[in-house]
């Protein structure tokens, strides 16, 4: 299992990466989405996929005996997502003024049209 996510995360990063490299600015947001949910696989594949209870110590004993789940990455993977989500919807509405104005999503006809003006 840890393998199928491992190839996923690098599938990820390599269309995250093609699409960042693309001259759309579409494509360069889809490639930061690709990004960041990569990242946040590799997050949970660092905190190892193990099966087991929570990790709460019942009131008789002092440690746990059994394997339990670490809290930590799924705690710092819904940060992410949430900071992911605020990042995306920022640059959704950057696109789309730099649309309005501009009327084109072409990198290389933006960075050309600052030359003429």
């Amino acid at each position: 299992m840890e393998i199928l996510i491992a190839l996923m995360i690098g599938v990820l990063y390599a269309a995250g990466i093609y699409m960042m490299l693309r001259r759309s600015l579409v494509k360069l947001i889809i490639g930061i989405i690709l990004i960041g949910n990569g990242a946040n696989l590799l997050i949970f594949l660092l905190g190892r996929i193990t099966k087991g209870s929570p990790p709460i110590i019942p009131g008789d004993a002092h440690l746990l005996t059994e394997a339990y789940a670490d809290p930590v990455p799924q705690a710092l993977i819904l940060t992410a997502i949430v900071i992911s989500f605020g990042l995306q919807s920022f640059a959704i509405v950057l696109v789309k003024r730099a649309h309005t104005v501009v009327r084109t999503d072409d990198l290389d006809e933006m960075n050309a049209t600052d030359e003429d003006s």
